[in-house]
């Protein structure tokens, strides 16, 4: 994994994204059980876009009994949004 894109314009990364906008998956988050599921790929596949989109502010993950679960930073969002349209 060490040549997967390191930009949150990655295509997987922004699908992810998309998920996390659904209002019902938005309220529940998303763990990285449900995004490896969903993606088709292992579980550490997973982590690592989740980890890379938490270390640039766009995710936030909460404490739960059963692991994290990821929810968007729509501040952090709106802003990134604001720069690529300013042609960042």
């Amino acid at each position: 994994m060490d040549d997967m894109p390191r930009t949150p314009a990655d295509g997987t990364r922004l699908r992810i994204l998309a998920w996390l906008g659904d209002p019902d998956t938005a309220e529940r988050g998303l763990s990285a059980d449900d995004v490896a599921a969903r993606l088709g790929v292992p579980r550490p596949a997973a982590l690592t876009h989740l980890h890379l989109l938490t270390a640039l502010g766009l995710l936030h993950p909460t404490g739960q009994d059963d692991g994290p679960r990821y929810r968007r930073d729509e501040i952090r969002l709106a802003e990134v949004t604001e720069l690529f349209e300013k042609g960042w």
